[in-house]
């Protein structure tokens, strides 16, 4: 008896053992991430996701990497070294070129994120004094540069006014500006309120409220990826949506993790998450009048001879209730 009793024990062990599994909630996909900018607070969705464990209840195991402005991120979806970009809304005009990506999901509206800061003692005293000076982004063809160029057009200069240099990750930008070899900084809010906090640099411009219509940053996907692993994007998403929210729950936790990842100071951290939490986007849908400034933008900045087809450039079918 107690010979059968053992061995129906190992029976059920071995049954539930294999019920687990082969249960699709307990395996894990791993997806590569990219983010355009290491320190950008839109993109601390991923790292609060991870540490709530957020992502790993919908089965992804995930792995983030950060790069120096769009250009380079779309750089590494094309060489098949991440599945998902987290990048700024202009970048949909690579997939109008030929990029083999897709946008998936609207992560933040209002470019709240970018500021304009100047160095606090500098020649820079109002926006009139920018003609002709030089204002460093990330990269050609970036969110960061279209908002530069439109600052120049909004005063009537052109679209090169204003003398534009991509100088690629923050830090370089920061010590461009500190060095003096550059008159202003378009770039991130966590480097800009680290600039500020340091006494190097002052807030000249809030994008934010200049462009009211827009998706300041939006999650892409590679189109090999979206083919071959259509249920993980779907709760990659889901993961995702669920980490924003956690974060608007969550707001000590979420400024502690701000801390860690952009490496900055605790008020640093308090003042993004309380001037940017309001623009991320709570179900990921697109806006139609926002997608029309973007393909506006493109054209603006060069990247398109002329406005692209946008119902082409982006899909929802990966979105909750799709």
């Amino acid at each position: 008896m107690q010979l059968w009793c053992k061995l129906a024990a190992w029976s059920l062990a071995i049954a539930v053992g294999a019920m687990t599994l082969g249960n699709p909630a307990h395996a894990q996909t791993k997806i590569r991430i990219g983010k355009a900018q290491a320190q950008n607070f839109a993109f601390l969705v991923t790292d609060v996701g991870l540490a709530a464990g957020i992502f790993k209840k919908h089965g992804i195991d995930l792995e983030i990497a950060n790069f120096g402005g769009d250009a380079r991120l779309v750089q590494a979806m094309s060489a098949d070294a991440i599945d998902i970009a987290l990048g700024g809304g202009p970048t949909i005009a690579f997939e109008a070129k030929g990029a083999p990506m897709l946008a998936i999901a609207a992560l933040a509206d209002q470019p709240r994120t970018i500021m304009l800061v100047v160095a606090k003692d500098g020649p820079v005293k109002t926006e009139d004094d920018l003609k002709g000076r030089t204002v460093s982004v990330s990269t050609t063809g970036s969110l960061t540069y279209w908002l530069a160029q439109e600052l120049s057009r909004s005063h009537g200069w052109g679209s090169d006014g204003i003398k534009i240099t991509p100088l690629g990750t923050t830090t370089a930008q920061a010590a461009a500006l500190k060095t003096r070899q550059v008159d202003g900084v378009v770039t991130e809010t966590s480097t800009v309120l680290r600039l500020v906090e340091e006494g190097a640099g002052r807030i000249l411009v809030r994008f934010g409220d200049r462009v009211p219509e827009f998706h300041v940053h939006v999650v892409f996907a590679r189109k090999a990826f979206i083919d071959s692993h259509p249920e993980p994007l779907r709760g990659f998403v889901k993961a995702m949506l669920e980490s924003v929210q956690y974060m608007r729950d969550h707001r000590d936790q979420t400024i502690d993790i701000a801390m860690r990842v952009a490496e900055v100071s605790k008020s640093v951290a308090t003042a993004n998450y309380d001037e940017l939490m309001p623009i991320f986007n709570p179900t990921g849908r697109f806006n139609a009048k926002a997608l029309d400034v973007l393909a506006r933008s493109f054209v603006e900045m060069g990247s398109l001879a002329e406005k692209p087809d946008m119902s082409k450039l982006y899909t929802e079918a990966f979105l909750p209730n799709n």
